[in-house]
């Protein structure tokens, strides 16, 4: 009898512990922004209505619009960098306009002005960080990490990376400090609050066509060069930011992918720099560097401290283009220059800094600044990321990584007292999950904001190259 009884009570137990795993949803469903969002309505016992994803499934996918039919790609660029030309025929685009595989992508939209601020509250920030100082910043008062690019570093913080704080060695035998994984994210943190939410997503069909650059003038410099540098199939990935964060461990506290320099890490120097080996072709040792994109429907990365959570998805196609200015020459960037392109933490910041944009192949006339693009099937994320090219003439790099080196103005040209240098264009395309199911690395208090898109650039060509890229610009040629 009491033998019956025990296999009665272990029958019952395994029952209980089956029901229970079954109404348990994986940790990869619940850091997947559709599935995030379907579990809170459920709790809420609705959903609200604008938080419906805009439908990808449908066969029936409309054209691209202003679809340029007789693009050409640039010259000699590898098969998995081809970077077609996307200049209509009775369009003029500044350097050719975005290029990439896609042979039916339309012509340059205007660069948007308006971007997005989400209302929502953020995380707190770290209550230690310093105020921003960066003169460009419309918020003066939200509270900044110390390895904000937008930010000089503050000597009286406890974890400014010139604080020598808790040392250990790296494997170049130097002290190395290692940046505290954010208190605002932990490993218990519920996934549905990670971020991106729904309503960070838009069907590119959804968006306005724009033209993103300014029409050449006569005096402009028409040609464009493309850096051969792959697409990090070595694998050169590391949380690390030598530029806003020297010699810190983690200091940008996301992950970041590589290319060219294969030496960059948080201790990199212009000397380490230039005697390391490259992936880039014509011996270009410069780092090219951005943060990765994840897959949120994969179960990986799942106990990040960071709360960048999912499998990284590499880029299918990296094409890096040097292009010129539309009202002037260009001169020759001085070798080791240091440039940052986005605000890695616009989403607290606010929009002064932020220069993400975001769009799809066979679309890319509608650049969305603040939302991920929800692509029809058959088309790539792509990732537009323009640079500061109007230099001061004198600095390699300034305490905030911005103020030597600016932007040009709406008509294309650079503010007096500068110089136009060759502009990089990074264009990143992705094959992603169908639906609001990937994000890119960011700062935990950002939330995944797609607005904090960003990248980092520093000049480590030898000066016959450089020259080259000056003379293929301002000849109109394409290098």
């Amino acid at each position: 009898m009491a033998a019956a009884m025990s296999a009665l009570a272990v029958a019952a137990g395994s029952l209980v512990s089956a029901a229970v795993i079954g109404v348990v949803p994986a940790r990869a469903d619940l850091c997947d922004p559709a599935q995030a969002s379907q579990e809170n309505a459920r709790r809420q016992g609705d959903r609200a209505p604008d938080q419906q994803a805009p439908d990808q499934q449908a066969p029936d996918q409309q054209a691209p619009d202003q679809q340029a039919p007789d693009q050409q790609a640039p010259d000699q660029q590898a098969p998995d960098q081809q970077a077609p030309d996307q200049q209509a025929p009775d369009q003029q685009v500044q350097g050719g306009g975005i290029g990439l595989r896609d042979p039916a992508q339309s012509p340059d939209p205007e660069e948007s002005t308006g971007l997005f601020r989400r209302n929502r509250s953020p995380r707190t920030p770290t209550p230690e960080a310093p105020q921003n100082p960066d003169q460009n910043s419309q918020d003066p008062q939200n509270s900044q990490d110390p390895q904000d690019p937008q930010n000089p570093q503050d000597p009286q913080n406890p974890q400014d990376p010139q604080d020598p704080g808790d040392q250990s060695s790296d494997r170049r035998g130097r002290p190395t400090r290692t940046a505290s994984p954010s208190p605002t994210a932990t490993q218990d943190d519920d996934c549905r609050n990670l971020g991106p939410f729904v309503e960070d997503f838009v069907d590119i069909r959804q968006v306005q066509p724009l033209r993103l650059d300014a029409g050449i003038g006569r005096n402009g410099s028409r040609g464009t060069f493309v850096a051969q540098c792959g697409t990090n199939r070595n694998g050169h990935n590391n949380p690390d930011n030598f530029i806003v964060a020297p010699g810190v461990s983690n200091g940008a506290h996301h992950l970041h992918d590589y290319v060219g320099n294969l030496s960059t890490d948080g201790f990199s120097t212009d000397e380490s720099l230039a005697a390391a080996d490259t992936t880039c072709r014509a011996g270009d040792k410069s780092t090219y560097f951005w943060p990765v994109l994840r897959d949120r429907k994969v179960d990986a990365n799942a106990q990040d401290p960071d709360g960048n959570v999912g499998q990284v998805i590499r880029a299918r196609a990296v094409t890096l283009q040097f292009r010129g200015n539309a009202t002037s020459r260009v001169v020759a960037m001085p070798r080791f220059l240091r440039l940052i392109t986005g605000d890695a933490k616009a989403g607290t910041n606010g929009a002064a800094n932020a220069r993400a944009r975001w769009t799809c192949t066979g679309f890319t006339n509608r650049i969305s600044p603040d939302k991920y693009p929800l692509c029809p099937r058959g088309s790539q994320v792509l990732r537009i990321l323009d640079f500061p090219s109007c230099w001061d003439g004198q600095n390699t790099d300034s305490a905030n990584h911005r103020t030597h080196v600016g932007f040009p103005g709406q008509n294309g040209a650079c503010p007096q007292g500068t110089r136009a240098i060759p502009q990089l264009r990074m264009i990143l395309a992705y094959t992603v999950p169908q639906g609001p199911s990937f994000a890119v690395d960011a700062f935990p208090e950002q939330k995944h904001n797609p607005v904090t898109d960003h990248a980092d650039f520093a000049n480590v060509m030898p000066d016959r190259l450089m020259q080259f890229v000056v003379s293929c610009i301002n000849r109109g040629r394409r290098c």
